[in-house]
């Protein structure tokens, strides 16, 4: 069995989907900077400067941990492997430019990266939470 090239078109249709998501993430990150700002402006300076002992900042992440950063919907297009350093997710199936977006956010909020590798294309979020 022989895998089908694309053809332009369906180049064509990805580079747009492509696009549709980075517009999206693009969007999401001037919408968090506009919330970080207004944040970091209504929020007094600390009454001590001195520093947070190590051992109440780290903390390590499970699988269930985070799952709960995704409603049902998007969690149930989900595999997730816990390796040393990182919770791996990758989806079951084609997402859509919308389902990617969504994860995607997410994913960064809680301090985690989207990986291009081709067909081992994955999210990953740090198992240490600082």
């Amino acid at each position: 069995m022989s895998e089908r090239r694309p053809t332009l078109e369906d180049l064509a249709r990805r580079i747009d989907q492509l696009l549709a998501v980075l517009g999206e993430v693009s969007e999401d990150l001037v919408d968090i900077s506009k919330n970080l700002k207004s944040v970091v402006a209504a929020t007094p300076a600390p009454a001590s400067t001195a520093p947070v002992p190590s051992s109440l900042v780290t903390r390590i992440r499970s699988v269930a941990d985070v799952r709960t950063i995704f409603p049902r919907e998007l969690g149930d297009m989900l595999d997730f492997e816990e390796e040393d350093e990182y919770i791996i997710i990758k989806p079951r199936g084609f997402l859509g430019s919308e389902n990617f977006a969504e994860i995607a956010s997410r994913v960064r909020g809680a301090g985690g990266e989207y990986i291009s590798a081709g067909r081992d294309s994955h999210f990953r979020v740090p198992r240490e939470l600082k």
